[in-house]
Parts: C-alpha cells; sequence; structure tokens
C-alpha cells in the first residue's frame, strides 16, 4: 500500500511539473531573434504549423536564407533549420535579399508537394525577382525551378518591386493565384504545374486612394476565403515606420475589383504597450473550424529610432483574428501575450 501511494506521488510531482513546464501562452514575439514577412502553414501531411520567414538583423535587408520553424499547438515552436539558401547553388539565379515568402501545401498524385514562393536578388538584370522551390516535406529539401517565375513588372505597370508573393488555392474552383507587389498588386492564375503563370491572367489589382493613416496600399498582398467572400489583405506605410499596419478589402472572385472595407484598418501600433509596427502579415484558419489568427511581425522597440535600423529588426507575433455578423474583420489587438495553445486530432493517413 505504502509502495502504491509512494509510485501515486511521484506521478502526481511529475504531472505537475509538467504542467509548469509549459508556457500558457505563446508570449509575442513567438520567435527568437529577428525574423519579417511570416507566412503560416497547417501541414496536412504532418498535423503540425510552420512558419516561413524573411532572416532579419542584415543591414540593408541583407538575409540570403530561409529557415523554417515548426510547433504542434502554436505556443511552443521548433527551429527546424535553413530550407533554402540563395548565398550557394541551391538557387543558381539569385545573390541575397531573401524576402517574404510564402507556400502551400498541394496533393500532386496522391502524395503531398509543397511549392514555396519567395523573393531574391537578380543579379542578371540587378532587380528584385520572384522565385519558386518545391519539396516533399514541409521542411524540405527544396528543389529551385532554376530560374525567376516572375522577372519583370506587369504590362503597364511603370514602378514597383517584384517582391511580397502571396499564393491562394480558391476553394470554389481549385485553381490557384499568385499575388505579387511592392508599390503595386498584382495577381495572375497559376497553371497546373504551379511554378508558371497562366498566360493573359496577370492583373494589376492595387487598391486606390486611401492615406498613410488608413489603407494607401504599399505592399505584402494576402488573400484568403471565408464564407462566399475573398479578403484582400495589404500592408501600409514603411516596413521601418512605427505606423507600418494592415488594411483589407473584400472581392467576389480571387482576381476582381477590391472593395476597400468601411473601416479598413486590421492592426495597427499601440504605443503604451510599447507595439510598433505591426502588419505584413499572414493568417491562419485551424482546419474544420472559424477561429483564425493573424502571424505578423513588428518592430524590437530597442531599434525604434531611424539610426539603428527599425525596418530591418523586426520579430514574429501571432494574435487571434475575428469577424462581425455580417463578415466584417474586427480590429485586432495586438498583445504581448500572444495565444493559447491550439491542438489538432492527428490523423493515421493524411494523404
Amino acid at each position: 500500500m505504502k509502495r502504491t501511494i509512494l509510485m501515486l506521488s511521484v506521478l502526481a510531482l511529475a504531472v505537475i511539473s509538467s504542467a509548469q513546464g509549459r508556457k500558457r501562452t505563446s508570449g509575442n514575439p513567438i520567435l527568437p531573434e529577428f525574423h519579417a514577412d511570416p507566412e503560416v502553414l497547417y501541414a496536412n501531411q504532418t498535423g503540425r504549423f510552420y512558419i516561413y520567414s524573411t532572416t532579419d538583423g542584415a543591414a540593408g535587408w541583407g538575409g540570403y536564407y530561409f529557415t523554417v520553424f515548426s510547433s504542434d499547438d502554436l505556443v511552443e515552436w521548433k527551429h527546424e533549420g535553413i530550407m533554402l539558401d540563395l548565398a550557394t547553388d541551391q538557387v543558381p539565379w539569385a545573390t541575397g535579399n531573401a524576402w517574404a515568402p510564402c507556400i502551400i501545401e498541394r496533393s500532386v498524385g496522391g502524395k503531398w508537394k509543397y511549392f514555396f514562393y519567395y523573393s531574391g536578388h537578380n543579379p542578371a538584370n540587378n532587380r528584385k525577382a520572384i522565385g519558386v522551390a518545391v519539396a516533399d516535406s514541409p521542411t524540405g529539401p527544396f528543389k529551385d525551378l532554376g530560374h525567376p517565375l516572375v522577372d519583370a513588372l506587369p504590362e503597364g505597370q511603370g514602378h514597383g518591386q517584384q517582391i511580397d508573393v502571396d499564393v491562394f488555392q480558391d476553394p470554389e474552383s481549385g485553381k490557384c493565384f499568385l499575388y505579387w507587389g511592392n508599390g503595386y498588386m498584382a495577381g495572375a492564375e497559376l497553371n497546373d504545374d504551379m511554378v508558371s503563370l497562366k498566360e493573359g491572367t496577370t492583373k494589376v489589382m492595387t487598391p486606390k486612394g486611401g492615406s498613410l493613416k488608413d489603407y494607401q496600399y504599399r505592399e505584402a498582398p494576402y488573400i484568403f476565403y471565408r464564407k462566399g467572400t475573398y479578403y484582400f489583405m495589404w500592408s501600409v506605410d514603411d516596413t521601418g515606420s512605427p505606423n507600418y499596419h494592415v488594411a483589407y478589402g473584400t472581392s467576389a472572385t480571387p482576381l476582381g475589383d477590391i472593395k476597400v472595407a468601411a473601416e479598413p484598418v486590421v492592426l495597427i501600433q499601440n504605443p503604451e504597450k510599447e507595439i510598433y509596427g505591426p502588419a505584413h502579415n499572414s493568417v491562419l484558419q485551424i482546419p474544420g473550424t472559424d477561429e483564425w489568427y493573424i502571424v505578423y511581425h513588428r518592430i524590437n522597440p530597442a531599434y525604434l529610432n531611424r539610426e539603428k535600423g527599425p525596418g530591418f529588426h523586426r520579430q514574429v507575433c501571432i494574435d487571434k483574428m475575428s469577424f462581425n455578423a455580417d463578415g466584417t474583420i474586427r480590429p485586432v489587438t495586438p498583445t504581448q501575450e500572444g495565444v493559447q495553445a491550439v491542438r489538432i486530432a492527428k490523423k493515421k493517413n493524411r494523404k
């Protein structure tokens, strides 16, 4: 009897110790060191969440590789390593400026494939371009296409950069689309191979008007679908400004005209909590639910002064996002606490 009581006591202490070791919330920022332009993915293959980002902290946005972090609950994040390196022959056409990636999971021939889109510097024409690399796992190894996917301004567009890419699969049609642009927003349908654009579908979609106080488009388009509506989000102002923030509009189709929301600001700074420049976001829907999260970067307050480089000292954060009954997005309150753990039941066969 005494032995049984002793064993139960040890077990209870172990459970208490384990619980005390767990984080109650993710906290913000959620990733160590400096990262920006986060892309969040839930992978059906593994039942885990992943974040891909710009590796920040290098002067002049000089980062040259991408890393990936994974989590099974949005609270504890594991560094999975470098998954694409633009300074090696892994990406023969680019030399650096590894910026603002996105990724999509697709079932191809009964197997999961991961298509990773990103920006890099192309020395052949001394400008930024968008590339794509493919893998069988969300952590790689990834194989680059070998040449840029998007390497020129859209027809009729006179300025801007080919950066800040997003990929989206339309649940209505099953078709996939690519969006990009700093100084403009462009969209195009992807061919079934996912590594080329469908000829004649590229469209400049830049939301018109606005000011730096509300929705004047700068960069970082992000698209998602909810209850029959296509939501378009983008960043306003300069990435080194405390005022850098997220605005949004909606459309009836993936390449349709964007109607700016009556109250367009989704996420903006809160100086009282030392939260500055929260923008360049992605969005996560918990599978099978109407539960949503926004993942974004913000400026580390220790680097807020211009001489310290706020534009490349950014950190990744996560907060909940919700909707009003009419489908409009409620303004997100950026926090220091982050979010509570989210777990998804794993399935035996995810293919």
